[in-house]
């Protein structure tokens, strides 16, 4: 029987690409009741299942009505909800600030006595312990140190979110989890989902859903400096799998990479895709963006596997394949989301 079976469950940013995975993904487990709260900022409605144990409530987490209305019912918190990504949050930072940490702060304030609670599992980000270098680097770890000199207001405020999460478990016993996302990629990321957050990477919003939409499209696909920086790919139903493992096995106060341990150069993954998909797109090399200085990165996955009894199971070439079929059967949606933002498309990209 699954741990989820007859619980309840409250997943923050339950609409978007990982929270709809998970939503669907708990349901399967026979989880009793799935409230979701998303105010659709990057996100589809249309993402959801249709099931009677899932209520969706449109807003922000950091809405004091919704707040006054959490009672203490919940077994599980899920906080995916945050403001993608980067070149968003240099954009327009006070907006990353309302969507990205004032959230998990109101949110935390609100649950921190709630006894019902087993775990809130907060959704981190990799990229702010990575070393900023374009040279070989190890696989970077938990316990690494954190700069201070980060590159984007997201970075920043994901970072902070870690800090509150450690602050709220010591303080108030919240038994806070920190999942530490790496690069994710998998069926249900829809290109132009949401609102307009200010730059072209509304839309071109993760390299992965980028490359399999141009690459059927038959458009160049844009490596910028050449493709030589590298990330940790992990597929969305491997990501699910981390935050179950979080929510079921994880040290209240501890934190995790959820990582498949490989390191993968955007080049390489550039020609996999063109390949996998038949496609006739050609590589279009770019300059590099002066504000990324995380050319290579990848995480390490051993504490999950020690703690979690945590690994990746779905090989990159096979998470493609399914990206690709699902990404293919749904063009005519994306299409229509990308279509929204067409007038500001024009507008420069922020370097």
């Amino acid at each position: 029987m699954s741990f989820l079976a007859g619980q309840s469950i409250l997943v923050v940013g339950g609409a978007g690409f990982v929270g709809s995975n998970l939503v669907s993904d708990a349901l399967a487990q026979d989880a009793a009741r799935v409230l979701v709260v998303d105010n659709l900022l990057s996100s589809e409605r249309e993402n959801l299942p249709d099931d009677g144990r899932v209520e969706l409530v449109v807003t922000s987490i950091a809405d004091d009505a919704v707040l006054a209305g959490l009672d203490d019912e919940f077994d599980y918190v899920f906080h995916l909800a945050t403001y993608h990504g980067n070149q968003s949050s240099m954009a327009d930072p006070l907006a990353d600030h309302d969507n990205n940490l004032i959230t998990t702060l109101k949110l935390y304030e609100r649950v921190k006595d709630f006894s019902r609670l087993r775990k809130l599992v907060y959704s981190a980000s990799g990229c702010t312990l990575a070393p900023h270098t374009w040279e070989e680097t190890d696989a970077v770890t938990e316990d690494g140190p954190v700069p201070l000199d980060l590159d984007s207001p997201y970075q920043i405020s994901k970072v902070v979110g870690e800090f509150y999460s450690v602050y709220y478990h010591e303080r108030h016993g919240l038994p806070t989890v920190r999942a530490r996302f790496q690069n994710v990629y998998g069926p249900g990321e829809v290109l132009g989902a949401g609102q307009w957050r200010g730059t072209p990477n509304t839309v071109w919003r993760n390299v992965t859903p980028t490359f399999v939409y141009r690459a059927l499209k038959g458009l160049p696909l844009e490596l910028d400096n050449g493709g030589i920086a590298s990330r940790d790919f992990i597929y969305v139903g491997d990501i699910v799998r981390g935050l179950f493992a979080c929510a079921q096995k994880g040290a209240p106060g501890g934190v995790y990479n959820l990582a498949s341990g490989e390191e993968t150069m955007i080049r390489e993954l550039a020609e996999r895709i063109v390949e996998l998909s038949e496609s006739t797109s050609t590589l279009e090399l770019r300059p590099p963006r002066d504000w990324d200085h995380s050319g290579r990165r990848f995480g390490s996955p051993e504490k999950a596997a020690r703690e979690l009894g945590f690994r990746t199971e779905t090989q990159l070439d096979e998470g493609l394949g399914r990206t690709i079929a699902w990404t293919r059967g749904h063009l005519d949606f994306i299409d229509a989301c990308i279509a929204r933002h067409a007038a500001r498309l024009e507008q420069p990209v922020l370097a």
